[in-house]
Parts: structure tokens; C-alpha cells; sequence
């Protein structure tokens, strides 16, 4: 049974900072990439960035490389998102994700969801 469970999101001021935890069970690092989406009520699902088994291969959103840094913790099977100089904009669900084999881009191309953990950023 595959699990993740997504933790540390809250409410934080422009210019703040957040690491969420992806705490992934039942899943193999070695054969998986796990990602962050992110969704608002008028956006679609937003791709983040991913990464691979390994913690060396990572794929960015271009508009989002620099203040959002995906890294993975095979010690303790879990993913992290930091994001820095939160920014009103960063506001939505954000959402960890894992697909076996390659990275990919599109939330349709993952297996496996977590239930999301709130951001809110006020100025």
C-alpha cells in the first residue's frame, strides 16, 4: 500500500519561508520519483518540481526555480519542498506526488497523491 502524507504547510507573511515534508511509504526510492503540484480554487494543478530516486536528478518549473528547492531524505523516505520569499501568489494546496520510472511534468502522469497541506501567505 502506497502512502504519502504531505505536513508543514500554515500561515506565513510575504517574504517568509516553509519546508514541507512528503512522507512516503510503501514505495520503492530506487524505482520512484516523487513531485510537488500545487492547486488553487482558480488554477489548475500547478507542477512544482521533481525529483528522482536518488536525490541527484531535479526538474523545475522555470517560473519557480530560485525560490523553490525539492530535495529527498532516503533515511527517513521523505521529500521536501523549501520555499523561500513566500509571495501572496505562493497561496494554494500544495501536493505531493510520486510515478514510478521517470520524471515527468503533468499531475495526470502520477500514480500516487497525497492529501495536500495549506499554504497561506499574507502581506
Amino acid at each position: 500500500q502506497v502512502q504519502l502524507v504531505e505536513s508543514g504547510g500554515g500561515l506565513v507573511q510575504s517574504g517568509g519561508s516553509l519546508r514541507l515534508s512528503c512522507e512516503v511509504s510503501g514505495l520503492t526510492f530506487s524505482t520512484y520519483a516523487v513531485a510537488w503540484f500545487r492547486q488553487t480554487t482558480v488554477k489548475e494543478r500547478e507542477f512544482i518540481a521533481a525529483i528522482g530516486w536518488d536525490g541527484r536528478v531535479t526538474d523545475y518549473a522555470d517560473s519557480l526555480k530560485g525560490r523553490f528547492t525539492i530535495s529527498l531524505d532516503n533515511a527517513k523516505n521523505t521529500v521536501w519542498l523549501q520555499i523561500n520569499n513566500l509571495e501572496a501568489e505562493d497561496t494554494a494546496r500544495y501536493y505531493c506526488a510520486a510515478r514510478k520510472n521517470h520524471l515527468k511534468r503533468y499531475a495526470f502522469e502520477y500514480h500516487y497523491w497525497g492529501q495536500g497541506t495549506q499554504v497561506t501567505v499574507s502581506s
